[in-house]
């Protein structure tokens, strides 16, 4: 009978690292699907803050050209 309870304690840590590894691969695999798709994403949101900075940084020097005073 306490063979029965190892044997029934050693099957359940076996399934219990089963799961945990397929979990792990599963989770592995997910990264590696998902990467190539946030890396166009985060190239567009890059150049849309670059953009709109540029932008911010134009309409700065074209009211300090016109606030300046002449010479």
């Amino acid at each position: 009978m306490a063979n029965e309870t190892n044997n029934d304690f050693s099957v359940s840590i076996t399934n219990i690292v089963d799961t945990l590894t397929k979990l792990g691969q599963q989770q592995a695999e997910m990264l590696n699907k998902t990467i190539p798709m946030i890396e166009p994403l985060v190239k567009t949101c890059t150049e849309l803050i670059s953009n709109v900075l540029g932008s911010a940084n134009q309409a700065l020097q074209n009211i300090s050209s016109s606030v300046a005073p002449k010479k």
